[in-house]
């Protein structure tokens, strides 16, 4: 069972960048696995932000694409986030994901970080 924990949100001002990571407690150097940012904003249903393959193909929602930027570090198990130009629409929690595409499909989720967005 893979576990992952993200950390890095938090209160930001519009215009503002937050970096979100994720920390996943086995190696995502998996040809099967897909790794992404999702996130929740009160009220709405949960959303993909952004994804990477093992072999670094990004996908991006359109609403972030120019200001934010997925990454991973296959040395530290990790998957960052780098969030730019924020706005209040940005706000909600965001979680870390983790889809292994055999046996159609397991997703597996971080416990999530809160991303505000307020002046």
């Amino acid at each position: 069972q893979v576990q992952l924990v993200e950390s890095g949100g938090g209160l930001v001002q519009p215009g503002g960048s937050l970096r979100l990571s994720c920390a996943a407690s086995e190696s995502i150097v998996n040809i099967y696995y897909v790794m992404g940012w999702y996130r929740q904003a009160p009220g709405r249903q949960r959303e993909l932000v952004a994804s990477i393959t093992w072999y670094d193909s990004r996908n991006y929602a359109d609403s972030v694409k120019g200001r934010f930027t997925i990454s991973r570090d296959n040395a530290k198990n990790t998957v960052s986030l780098q969030m730019n130009s924020l706005k209040p629409e940005d706000t909600a929690v965001y979680y870390c994901n983790l889809r292994d595409l055999r046996n159609l499909g397991t997703d597996y989720w971080g416990q999530g970080t809160q991303v505000t967005v307020s002046s």
